[in-house]
């Protein structure tokens, strides 16, 4: 588990591993960067309740540097993604297991199943499990079980983890996607199952809804450098309606209201998902005006733009010190 800034929610992502059925649990690995909050705190507390819990530092607190520390000192033969915001199912382990040795998997996963408290969030969760707001990804919304490129977090055999050489440090986000294309283009398969279910809590503001998609866009540029073969239609789409937007008020200024055909085409989509998108009510529902833009906007913006800081592979690897026990 990467952990940066979890204290609120650490307890709670740990207790829904500590309840899982499955009974050959044996370690339970907490990679904690440098927080400004009580994540520490926690997570040493949490370490003594329980002698499977192990924690360790991650000096980066870059998530792919977490998961590749954890992992050098694991010991099972799978390796579970768990991230601190999240909740798994209290069968996800056992069901997990059951459909990798089955499906004879390099990576399975499920559902990122994402609930809100607030009105704000509400809306943004529904927005997540709409094919309007998050394209295609069976992970977002479900579907039937069977080979996919990618899925949420992820259950991992162990060996094939460690001979491809785990996740990309030099990818602050989207190395999950990333590897998930190393698996596949080695010859393994990638596999989901609806069965596997994951909580997720959504951002609360639309700022940090912002920064999260703005990210998203800015590290997939950066994956499918890597491998351009990757590229999927829903990934193209938002940078493609940023310049469709920009493109046509321009033109609607310099020559003709036609320009705007394409913003006004966007504003009824906009419109016609609010009305028909699932799993909200209320205000919530009317947020979605803002929510779906604010998505879609910023992963676009992020695309064309790429990441502000790179990280060379070497750098990446250079600046990962050894993980050892928080005291």
């Amino acid at each position: 588990m990467p952990v940066l800034d979890a204290g609120a929610s650490l307890r709670t992502s740990v207790k829904s591993i500590l309840n899982q059925d499955y009974e050959e649990i044996i370690e339970i690995i907490l990679s904690i960067g440098p927080s400004r909050d009580n994540t520490n705190a926690v997570s040493v507390d949490l370490k003594s309740t329980d002698k499977r819990i192990k924690v360790i530092e991650n000096p980066s607190g870059r998530t792919a540097s977490a998961l590749n520390a954890a992992a050098s000192i694991a010991t099972g033969d799978y390796l579970v993604r768990v991230d601190a915001q999240s909740q798994l199912d209290k069968n996800y382990i056992h069901q997990a297991i059951k459909t990798i040795q089955k499906r004879e998997a390099a990576n399975v996963g499920g559902i990122q199943k994402a609930e809100g408290g607030s009105i704000l969030e509400r809306s943004i969760a529904s927005a997540m499990t709409s094919k309007f707001g998050v394209g295609n990804s069976r992970f977002h919304y479900g579907g039937d079980e069977g080979p996919v490129d990618t899925v949420y977090l992820g259950v991992y055999d162990a060996s094939i983890f460690h001979k491809l050489g785990g996740f990309d440090e030099s990818l602050k986000r989207n190395q999950d996607y990333e590897l998930n294309i190393r698996l596949r283009n080695a010859g393994y398969t990638v596999w989901f199952d609806p069965n596997l279910i994951v909580r997720y809590k959504p951002r609360s503001t639309f700022q940090a809804l912002f920064k999260q998609y703005f990210q998203y866009g800015q590290w997939k540029q950066s994956v499918i450098k890597l491998h351009p073969s990757s590229i999927q239609l829903r990934q193209i789409v938002p940078p493609l309606l940023i310049l469709g937007i920009l493109g046509g008020i321009v033109i609607s200024i310099i020559e003709s209201m036609w320009g705007l055909i394409i913003p006004a085409i966007y504003m009824t989509a906009v419109l016609l998902s609010t009305f028909f998108t699932k799993g909200c009510n209320g205000w919530s529902r009317w947020l979605l005006l803002f929510v779906f833009p604010t998505m879609h906007i910023a992963w676009g913006l992020g695309f064309l733009f790429g990441p502000l800081e790179r990280i060379s592979r070497s750098d990446a690897t250079d600046k990962t010190t050894p993980s050892y026990p928080i005291l």
